[in-house]
């Protein structure tokens, strides 16, 4: 299974680099990634008697989107069945990645690796950003080539979607300091890998994703004193206050002037108030005429022209509200199937959390929640979760935070000695 769990490291974090694979070959290597990878998962699983399938309920609404895109063109009921038909692969390449993630992640040393991988990643990708930002901000990876009009940051085309990226990764960082998720000794480690990615959020300038990021901490605080609640060790607050301290700073230095600038400006790529009212008031029109089955998954960009009520000459191929395009492009069914996914997730979360755990085992559920529920915020303004790469990080996240919780002592098996 080693294969496979480097293997997903490699589509998560190659989903990332490669622009957030939001291009025709990115997103054909992750769809055949996931599909080789599942093929060979069947193939180990199959030579073992004992194997054990691990199966979320959260899987259930997953299936649900990807039975309404079938349906949608079984039955012709999309309006552009060849969209819907390629958004249909990334949906099934996604539910692979994550069955296959509840698969070979379960122990207590995998679900540790993983964590790592997923603060590095953060870190890397931030560190990155910062220096592209400082040295060429325009273009990605100094290259002429993918010179872009939109504002890029790090390698992500849109700076709003690399904030994104940084609330799914960097809470499961701040959570292991806050909850004691790691050792005294990689307290500095831990420290440095979270703040680098907090001063490139506030450099990105993205107002979503820093809203979302203060979210976040609210998220971790009441986490926090529900922990205390369920016998939780008391945290490291003169430690915490340093980290605090030095965050603050580096955002002064590197990423105050373009927050204060983005909150009170509107530059010549961003997306204005009654801008992102129109667009949601179309895609709204758009459900009103498809109430039941929606104009079909990944149609509102051949959809939405009919239902354009303030041209400005740029094509709308989201309308920066992941949840009124999916109503839009799904309907009813597809509403269901998303409230269903929620109403899961907040159950299963909650009690792997109340969970009586280890340290690590807390840290690691409340850095996961405090993501998702960043995510599903900034969700309203934006749609991260139309990017494959973000979309990924987001069920990585939700199984994380729904994963089952590593108990505080365990049964040791009792041994009798019989004489011979």
């Amino acid at each position: 299974m080693n294969v496979i769990r480097v293997g997903l490291c490699l589509l998560f974090a190659g989903s990332v680099l490669a622009f957030g694979t939001v291009e025709v070959w990115s997103e054909s290597l992750l769809e055949i990634g996931a599909a080789v990878l599942f093929l060979f998962w069947a193939m180990l699983a199959s030579r073992k008697q004992d194997a054990k399938i691990q199966w979320s309920p959260l899987n259930w609404p997953l299936l649900g989107l990807i039975g309404i895109g079938l349906l949608q063109l079984l039955f012709q009921a999309t309006a552009y069945p060849f969209l819907t038909r390629t958004e249909l692969l990334k949906l099934v390449a996604y539910f692979l990645i994550f069955f296959l993630t509840a698969q070979v992640f379960r122990t207590r040393s995998e679900l540790s690796r993983l964590v790592w991988f997923v603060i590095l990643l953060c870190f890397t990708v931030s560190l990155f950003g910062i220096i592209q930002h400082f040295t060429s901000s325009n273009e990605i990876y100094w290259t002429q080539h993918f010179k872009t009009e939109s504002a890029p940051f790090g390698p992500y085309i849109n700076r709003n979607h690399f904030a994104g990226f940084v609330e799914l990764t960097l809470p499961i960082g701040l959570a292991m300091l806050a909850f004691q998720g790691v050792d005294k000794d990689l307290f500095p480690l831990m420290s440095l890998l979270t703040i680098v990615p907090i001063g490139a959020l506030f450099l990105s300038g993205s107002r979503g994703g820093i809203i979302g990021f203060a979210f976040e901490l609210g998220i971790l605080a009441l986490l926090l004193r529900i922990g205390r609640s369920l016998g939780m060790k008391s945290t490291r607050i003169m430690a915490l206050g340093v980290v605090a301290l030095i965050s603050l700073a580096l955002i002064t230095w590197v990423g105050a002037g373009m927050a204060i600038e983005r909150f009170s400006n509107l530059n010549s790529h961003d997306v204005s108030l009654d801008r992102r009212v129109s667009m949601s008031r179309g895609a709204a029109h758009i459900f009103l005429d498809h109430p039941i089955k929606g104009c079909g998954l990944g149609t509102l960009v051949a959809v939405y022209p009919r239902y354009e009520t303030a041209y400005d000459g740029r094509l709308v191929d989201h309308v920066h509200n992941d949840y009124i395009e999916t109503l839009a492009e799904t309907g009813l069914l597809g509403a269901l199937c998303g409230l269903s996914f929620l109403w899961v997730l907040y159950r299963e979360a909650r009690k792997s959390f109340a969970t009586e755990q280890r340290a690590f085992s807390r840290a690691l559920h409340a850095g996961a929640i405090a993501a998702v529920g960043g995510l599903l915020l900034h969700s309203f303004v934006d749609f991260n979760l139309q990017i494959p790469a973000n979309a990924l990080l987001f069920l990585l996240l939700v199984y994380l935070a729904t994963s089952p919780p590593w108990a505080l002592s365990y049964k040791v098996p009792k041994v009798t000695l019989s004489a011979t």
